[in-house]
């Protein structure tokens, strides 16, 4: 089963895009070069003709697709949380990529049917050293966890992480950056109580700006909180 996966995804393959993706992914040498949406649409073919559980491991590891593949699949389980969750900790370790990470994360739309056994386990990896382990959890809240239910425990999270690893500065900056889209005020607020390093501060500004979500008065307010 490896090697018929293994063919396929070859056979998939699109060389530009390797070109270009590999020049998104520094130091991933691994890129078969399959697009994204084509790779999930694999995904659910395969889901359809076999059991998701199963078929995991008789995935490889050897390029960045199998891997991404594997991810997509887990996203697809219909399952009780206790299984997912197993998978999700299988799979985490596994993460050695800003992208792997956030299709990932962006796969694992079950989180809205258990958002509170899956906050509980994110909390998790917030407590890691591990720069992508981190990540994955930073990620999660901004895909599913930017409302106003959770808005305070997202302050306090951002607040206290402290690892310097220039990924998740960047998914902590993107994640305020869509607290402000959606609760511009309280992260205004937040903002100018809060003591951020200067980097996650200036991005988490910067994203909000390049966002056409927020307002032409907005953006000129933002400007002026920047740190030069």
């Amino acid at each position: 089963m490896k090697k018929i996966i293994k063919e396929e995804l070859f056979k998939l393959a699109d060389e530009k895009y390797k070109q270009f993706h590999s020049g998104l992914c520094p130091g991933t040498t691994n890129i078969i070069g399959v697009r994204v949406p084509v790779l999930r649409h694999y995904a659910k073919q395969l889901a359809r003709e076999y059991n998701i559980q199963e078929l995991l491991s008789k995935i490889d590891i050897q390029y960045y697709e199998e891997v991404m593949l594997q991810g997509m699949l887990i996203g697809l389980m219909k399952d009780d949380f206790i299984n997912i969750e197993q998978q999700i900790k299988k799979f985490v370790p596994k993460i050695n990529n800003w992208a792997i990470c956030d299709v990932f994360c962006a796969s694992l739309k079950v989180t809205k049917n258990y958002k509170k056994e899956m906050w509980e386990l994110i909390q998790e990896y917030l407590k890691s050293t591990k720069e992508f382990d981190i990540r994955f959890a930073v990620v999660m809240i901004l895909d599913y966890y930017i409302d106003k239910q959770y808005l305070e425990d997202d302050f306090k999270i951002f607040k206290s992480i402290k690892n310097e690893g220039y990924y998740v500065k960047m998914a902590v900056a993107w994640a305020i950056s869509l607290c402000l889209v959606k609760f511009y005020e309280e992260t205004i607020s937040y903002l100018k109580e809060v003591e951020l390093d200067e980097f996650t501060y200036n991005k988490a500004l910067q994203k909000a700006i390049e966002s056409y979500r927020i307002t032409d008065e907005q953006k000129k307010e933002l400007r002026k909180m920047k740190i030069v």
